[in-house]
């Protein structure tokens, strides 16, 4: 019988993707997050787990791209024009976060005793946070638009800048590197690092179009897509040629392409890749928690892991206070950023490379990182905890202990879209179940007298416990597109007398409520409508007129959707049919102002007849 060989990449990758399947839903399910079932799973596979997997290192470099593709989603995300408002929290709040932690680490370390060379090395790790981590908890949290989600991101965008200067800086403390020939290749880096960033923004200002409108022609969409990873990986790799941060390359990628026409299909086309490759990065970083280092030294390798991610929280929340956060967001920002982040490995690696630091070091900090990112799943359940806690002490009629179930109406979401519709409901006498998942926003608007109920929409115990077997209309106002659109199937599938009314975020999204017959209302179609109806009452129209034109134009553009929605993947067929609608329209209203030229005597709105 012969033997059967089975390639080691196919194991593996059966191996990673059934670990994160067992692990990751079940984490969910019990409250802890995806974050914290992708790092079980990869202690319990790795190499001082069950011995699955053993090589940590080169998985983590090719699980890296997962941050490198969410930063590229990020970047298209964020116009230059909006780039630019954030240059105060990049350079001021960032800045002060790596150069305090870095020095108060440093000098911490020489108070102790340790050589000068290993303070600066630790003190710069620490001074890292993890983008992947920080970034998919406020995702998760739906913080990621709030002050504090951009505080975050400013941060981490300024870690990635420091990039080059600190690996610079490792060279210049290596020992036997002060030469002038060491000196010299120091300046020809940082010369090679602004060359190619410059050449990126042009590039991608004069060449990236041209080449998506050359690709997007050939009507296919794997090429699309292979153009797409192409570019990630690319840029990255020429980050990575002059010493630079890949997902600093994917972010300047992604911002140049943010105002472009293929924003919303290279989004499309890179969520699913950076999703699977994002969960591979946490499933690496727990593999590289050394387990039999961790047991040998418990309380030195937890020990120092606790002690810096509270020295960083107290630091990141007083850099939270001075730059006017409030207590909650404050709070939110600093436990986000508060673990050491996978630069930090790097850095590390670099030092040891260098003979900066001694390998027994290095392996200390690399465990004591990984020990470092666990906290921040664990953190921010405590802080839910306590806020629920809260909530339940402050309901003192207890009326809100539980869900009113009789209410028919839900309102999921009670941001900007939610508070709106839960006003108008409860002004004409209906008192709908609205549900929440963040804590901070239930306690700011009971303030104002609202009830609103702590729950995760997604999940189907906290619809049922909502009523959602016994209500009438379930409104999806969430801001999570993609989690709206699954609760929108789950309930369409398994309560489909339950009318459904969704916001959605742009025409790919209402194109998806519409397969499922759910009736949805474009985020900022209406406030754009009515605008435009300002601005014709500000060029002279009559306000009749303005508002005619403008519910002339709505109507035509409702009916240009239910046209396209049949049609709406094949994208010549979509651009072909709207060109010849907008002409159309375009004819007709015209067509309405030279007959109302023609009769100019009938002043609608004003109630008179200025010819009599």
């Amino acid at each position: 019988m012969t033997e059967v060989h089975i390639p080691s990449l196919l194991l593996e990758s059966a191996i990673y993707l059934g670990a994160a399947v067992l692990a990751v839903p079940v984490f969910r399910r019990i409250g802890l997050g995806s974050v914290l079932g992708y790092l079980f799973a990869g202690i319990v596979i790795g190499p001082w787990g069950l011995s699955l997997v053993a090589d940590t290192e080169s998985v983590m470099h090719f699980s890296e791209f997962g941050v490198v593709m969410m930063l590229f989603l990020i970047g298209l995300e964020i116009e230059p024009d909006k780039l630019m408002t954030l240059r105060m929290p990049i350079f001021g709040m960032g800045g002060l976060q790596v150069v305090i932690t870095a020095a108060l680490v440093y000098a911490a370390g020489i108070a102790f005793g340790l050589e000068w060379r290993l303070s600066l090395v630790v003190g710069m790790g620490v001074a890292m946070s993890s983008t992947a981590i920080a970034m998919q908890m406020l995702a998760e949290q739906g913080a990621l638009n709030r002050p504090s989600g951009r505080s975050a991101f400013s941060v981490l965008l300024f870690q990635d800048l420091a990039v080059i200067p600190i690996m610079i800086l490792l060279l210049v403390i290596a020992p036997g590197a002060h030469t002038a020939h060491g000196v010299h290749m120091d300046w020809l880096a940082i010369l090679k690092a602004v060359s190619l960033v410059v050449l990126l923004v042009l590039g991608g200002q004069y060449l990236l179009r041209p080449v998506l409108r050359y690709v997007a022609n050939t009507g296919l969409r794997e090429i699309f897509i292979a153009f797409a990873l192409f570019l990630i990986i690319g840029v990255s790799i020429l980050m990575t040629l002059v010493g630079l941060s890949m997902a600093l390359g994917a972010f300047i990628a992604g911002v140049l392409l943010a105002d472009s026409e293929y924003r919303q299909e290279l989004e499309l086309d890179i969520e699913p890749f950076k999703g699977l490759l994002l969960g591979l990065f946490f499933i690496s970083v727990g593999m590289s928690v050394n387990l039999d280092l961790v047991l040998q030294q418990p309380g030195l390798v937890i020990g120092l892991a606790l002690g810096f991610v509270l020295f960083k929280l107290l630091l990141l929340f007083g850099l939270a206070k001075a730059f006017k956060l409030d207590n909650a967001g404050g709070l939110m920002f600093a436990v986000t950023l508060s673990q050491i982040g996978e630069f930090a490995f790097v850095i590390f690696g670099a030092a040891l490379d260098a003979k900066v630091i001694r390998y027994e070091h290095g392996a200390l900090l690399n465990s004591v990182v990984a020990v470092s990112m666990v906290t921040t799943p664990l953190l921010l359940l405590g802080i839910h905890a306590v806020y629920r806690r809260r909530l339940q002490q402050r309901r003192k009629d207890g009326r809100h202990d539980e869900f009113d179930q009789e209410r028919p109406v839900i309102v999921a979401g009670f941001g900007r879209v939610g508070q709106v519709i839960t006003r108008l409901l409860t002004s004409v006498g209906v008192e709908p179940t609205v549900i929440e998942h963040d804590p901070n926003q239930i306690e700011l608007m009971r303030g104002f007298g609202y009830r609103a109920y702590y729950g995760d929409i997604t999940r189907p115990d906290v619809l049922r416990a909502a009523g959602i077997a016994h209500a009438k209309l379930l409104i999806l106002a969430i801001d999570d597109a993609e989690e709206a659109l699954e609760t929108a199937r789950y309930v369409r599938e398994y309560y489909p007398d339950v009318k459904i009314l969704a916001r959605a975020r742009n025409r790919t999204y209402a194109f998806d409520y519409m397969d499922l017959g759910i009736d949805c209302v474009r985020e900022t179609f209406l406030s754009a409508v009515h605008l435009g109806e300002k601005a014709l009452r500000e060029m002279g129209y009559s306000p009749f007129d303005a508002y005619g034109k403008a519910w002339r134009f709505r109507q035509g553009d409702e009916k240009m959707m239910r046209d396209v929605h049949p049609i709406h993947t094949d994208m010549q067929q979509v651009v072909s049919y709207t060109v010849r609608a907008r002409q159309d329209l375009q004819r007709t209203l015209m067509r309405e102002t030279e007959e109302a030229a023609a009769n100019p005597g009938h002043n609608a709105w004003e109630g008179q007849n200025t010819s009599s």
